[in-house]
């Protein structure tokens, strides 16, 4: 995805830092989107006298104004001394009458975005006028909690650096909860979605009045495993996140404090009902272990099973009974060896790169017990799913023994395996996999396959949905090629 700042960092005068604070806001700007029950559109002065619309969000408590994606484009005629006299003074400018559309009407406010003294963008908020009913209080306090943070704007406090930026899923949004408290912690405001969410926790009837670090503890019943930054969450002095447990439910509270200047008047926090994430997160962490512990006790039963066929060999009289289950054998430990790969991660993808290059050199050793093979392996196979590393693993394994035992004879010789990936016009990737000697080449007249070329074959028409060609390889020897779709990573 493109960065939204690229078509204005040429021009822009960007000092450390101001690039990652924007791309914070908007990051974090539904958060104001969700308050102010508007759209919000960031502008950055262009080349021309004129501004450009660099990102837009709309609203998910409300419905949006625009209904057309304007990114990219420039701004409107009548839009434009507003946004200007936002830039030029670094004071928020509020439109002297509603704006009316064919589709709407608007209340519109030119917020700009200082940091260090200096402005950096001017935001936008259009907020919808269509309704005529009175706002709630709901409303009426989401709306002054959206001034508050885009008045932090204009002095460089919100977005905080401090504010966490990790992925974990389940992150408070406006709709999930939201109290308001004043500098001493106390509640002046809970939404009631904030109100039952704090209810599933313990059974708190109400919120309005009461300190909500003191309800929040009061509500813990095994206060050792409390996280250490719960207490500063609750009280609204820090921007961070935490997480509170009690009978079994699970919120997740994210403070924004509230300032003017150096002093601290109140805070945010957002909470969020997390228990049925939580729960489906263990599950998955569960099914995890136990998928990584099945392929552990498949590789090791596969490794029983060569074994025996290795002293059955042992046994045979026949040359070509002991041969045939020696291939029997290193088939079986080639698949052996994918699974102890698939039991060390947590990917549906596996190094294929890793795999092969263990398995490349055992196949030529296991397949050449009187002649010295060289190996050379060129390329990079990349990430493969699960589902194409088992046969594509058997095919190598196949064309590497016939390499040896068929290519090079009982001569002493070097064995290649490459890899090249592509991507056709169509999006398409496909693989490309060589397995070449240096042998004496394919015989004049063709002859039958034997099992392990009928092996291969079967794999790469059916598992892996390719081709296979054999052909002379330059300077002598024998040349197979395979051509196999993959996903794009």
């Amino acid at each position: 995805m493109a960065i939204f700042t690229d078509p204005v960092r040429e021009f822009a005068d960007f000092g450390p830092g101001d690039e990652e604070w924007l791309h914070l806001l908007v990051g974090d700007w539904q958060l104001v989107a969700d308050l102010a029950f508007a759209d919000l559109v960031l502008w950055h002065p262009a080349p021309g006298g004129t501004y450009v619309a660099l990102a837009h969000v709309r609203p998910s408590t409300s419905h949006t104004v625009f209904h057309t994606d304007f990114v990219g484009e420039r701004i409107r005629r009548d839009l434009k001394p507003l946004v200007e006299e936002a830039w030029t003074t670094g004071q928020i400018q509020r439109a002297d009458e509603d704006h009316w559309t064919r589709d709407a009407a608007m209340r519109i406010e030119a917020v700009p975005m200082v940091r260090n003294g200096r402005t950096l963008a001017v935001v936008t908020s259009h907020m919808d006028l269509s309704s005529s009913r009175l706002p709630s209080r709901l409303e009426m306090t989401y709306r002054q909690c959206a001034q508050d943070l885009l008045k932090m704007g204009t002095q460089g406090l919100w977005p905080d650096f401090a504010t966490p930026t990790g992925s974990r899923r389940g992150a408070p949004r406006v709709g999930d909860g939201l109290i308001r408290l004043d500098a001493e912690g106390i509640v002046q405001y809970a939404s009631p979605n904030g109100v039952s969410a704090y209810r599933r926790l313990g059974g708190v009837s109400d919120l309005e009045g009461k300190s909500l670090a003191e309800v929040t503890t009061g509500l813990l019943k095994d206060r050792r495993m409390v996280d250490e930054s719960l207490p500063l969450v609750v009280t609204g002095r820090m921007p961070w996140r935490t997480e509170v447990e009690s009978r079994g439910v699970t919120l997740s509270l994210r403070a924004i404090p509230l300032r003017d200047g150096s002093r601290r008047y109140g805070a945010l926090v957002l909470c969020r009902d997390v228990t049925e994430l939580r729960r489906r997160e263990m599950e998955l962490v569960s099914k995890d272990a136990t998928i990584r512990e099945i392929h552990h006790r498949v590789k090791n039963n596969l490794q029983t099973v060569a074994a025996l066929l290795r002293m059955q060999s042992r046994r045979m009289g026949s040359e070509e009974g002991k041969l045939g289950l020696e291939q029997a054998m290193r088939r079986v430990a080639t698949i052996a060896l994918v699974h102890d790969t698939l039991s060390q991660g947590l990917t549906q993808n596996v190094d294929f790169d890793e795999l092969i290059d263990r398995q490349f050199r055992l196949a030529a050793e296991v397949a050449s017990p009187g002649q010295v093979v060289r190996t050379e392996r060129t390329g990079s196979f990349g990430g493969l799913p699960n589902e194409l590393a088992t046969p594509l693993s058997l095919v190598i394994n196949e064309l590497v023994a016939n390499a040896v035992e068929h290519g090079l004879g009982e001569r002493n010789g070097t064995v290649a395996l490459g890899a090249e990936r592509r991507t056709d016009p169509d999006g398409s990737v496909w693989l490309r996999v060589t397995v070449s000697d240096d042998g004496v080449g394919l015989p004049p007249e063709p002859r039958s396959e034997g099992l392990g070329l009928q092996i291969v074959r079967t794999l790469v028409t059916s598992e892996l949905a390719g081709t296979i060609a054999w052909e002379k390889a330059v300077g002598g020897g024998t040349r197979v090629v395979l051509d196999l779709p993959v996903a794009a990573a």
